[in-house]
């Protein structure tokens, strides 16, 4: 009876100590681990463009005459929009056109002048043969026939000097011709189409006022901008830390703050390859953050949208149908002990305060054993918190991806943050609320 009492009496001590000890630890919620579907997204901000872009400039200095669009108009292809006085160049075709046929006179003038040297040297050559003949029978003078060859001879140089004015005339009208195409291009310059099919997103010039031609040193005047709104894109700015999980062709999802009701989806079709340079690069740039750009090209046309439309993309850079997850508030970082083989050393008894055994430090730990920081969850087991190490994949709205160190059905401390801040391996816990159970 003696041995049964002392038993009885071992046990409400025991009992009561762990009651005790459990009345003592804090109130913690947890959530068990379960398989959930998980979406890793990067979000960042950004403006609505169109994919293509043109703006409009003048080829010729003037007055602009004729204005034939507004700002928000949609223009096609090769349709007229605006005129510069072409009176000067007008002129010039007009010249080019004179000296051409100028030319053309000239060069029929000097094919006459080729056709009467040529008559004249078979003159010259018949009046040869009969003074050679004649000279044969010693009926005419030696003068006589010298003058005969000598004729022959002027007049074969004459029909050369004459082809070859021919031949001058005829290069002469080629650059007078050149002259007239360059004349009528640039008359052709007054005139100013849309090169494409679009919606005039800015006007810049009005009817009376003077075009400037752009110089190396000097920007042209930019008449306007018409923009292709078929296919638009978001030009989004991503964190340096984010852009190595942004690949060409993954899914986004693309909200714009004038439509705050909608979502429009997209594919990523451009990342840069160097940091977005920011304003006044030169003074304390050093404190800025840095982004690259990111172009998520949208899947269909949006109708109402303007550039220069703020928007934020959504951009999903990894999927896992069906994983192990952990809450987001419940990771956390510890210093813990670990052995050879990298397993966490646990104490049997007594607090747990980083890892470490009170009053004893780092220095003084067995051989092959090290003080590490990991990251990691509290388990609640038996009424205690259980530090576990966890390998961590993608990350989605709410949960981690646990790739190690937890289970199906692992009861995960997620709160309070001020309990799960000050935990420490094997404390006393109280759980009062199971995410699991509701």
């Amino acid at each position: 009876m003696l041995i049964i009492a002392i038993v009885v009496l071992g046990a409400a001590v025991v009992y009561v100590n762990l009651a005790f000890e459990r009345a003592t630890g804090p109130e913690v919620e947890v959530e068990a681990v379960q398989h959930r579907y998980l979406e890793a997204i990067v979000s960042a901000p950004g403006t609505i463009v169109p994919q293509l872009t043109v703006d409009i400039s003048a080829n010729t200095m003037g007055r602009v005459t004729r204005l034939a669009f507004d700002e928000g108009d949609r223009v096609e292809n090769g349709e007229f929009l605006l005129e510069i006085d072409p009176e000067t160049l007008r002129a010039a075709v007009d010249r080019g056109e004179a000296s051409l046929q100028a030319s053309r006179s000239s060069q029929r003038q000097a094919e006459v002048a080729v056709e009467t040297a040529r008559v004249n040297l078979e003159l010259a050559r018949d009046n040869l043969e009969r003074q050679e003949h004649l000279w044969e029978l010693q009926l005419v003078s030696r003068e006589a026939y010298e003058r005969a060859l000598n004729d022959v001879a002027l007049r074969e140089t004459e029909l050369q000097a004459r082809e070859v004015e021919v031949a001058t005339q005829a290069q002469r009208i080629r650059q007078e011709e050149a002259n007239l195409d360059s004349a009528r291009y640039e008359l052709t310059k007054v005139t100013i189409t849309s090169p494409i099919a679009g919606v005039v997103t800015r006007r810049n010039i009005e009817e009376g006022e003077t075009v400037v031609v752009g110089t190396m040193n000097n920007q042209g005047t930019v008449l306007a901008t018409i923009a292709d709104l078929s296919v638009i894109e978001a030009e989004v700015e991503v964190d340096e830390t984010d852009i190595p999980s942004v690949e060409f062709g993954q899914i986004a999802t693309v909200t714009i703050d004038a439509f705050p009701d909608e979502e429009f989806s997209g594919v990523v079709t451009e990342i840069g390859n160097s940091p977005i340079q920011p304003a006044g690069a030169g003074t304390g740039a050093g404190t800025q953050a840095t982004t690259f750009k990111v172009v998520v090209t949208l899947d269909e046309a949006i109708p109402g949208v303007r550039p220069g439309f703020t928007c934020t993309a959504d951009i999903t850079t990894a999927i896992r149908s069906d994983s192990l997850a952990i809450p987001i508030q419940a990771a956390t970082v510890r210093e813990v002990v670990l052995d050879a083989n990298g397993n966490v050393v646990r104490q049997e008894t007594g607090p747990r305060r980083r890892g470490v055994t009170p009053g004893v430090s780092a220095s003084e730990l067995p051989a092959g054993e090290i003080e590490e920081e990991l990251e990691g969850v509290f388990v609640a087991r038996q009424g205690r918190a259980v530090f576990v190490p966890v390998d961590t994949g993608i990350a989605g709205e709410r949960y981690f991806e646990a790739l190690t160190g937890v289970a199906e059905g692992d009861l995960i401390i997620i709160g309070p943050f001020s309990e799960v801040r000050n935990l420490a391996d094997g404390d006393s816990i109280r759980v009062v609320e199971s995410a699991a159970r509701r």
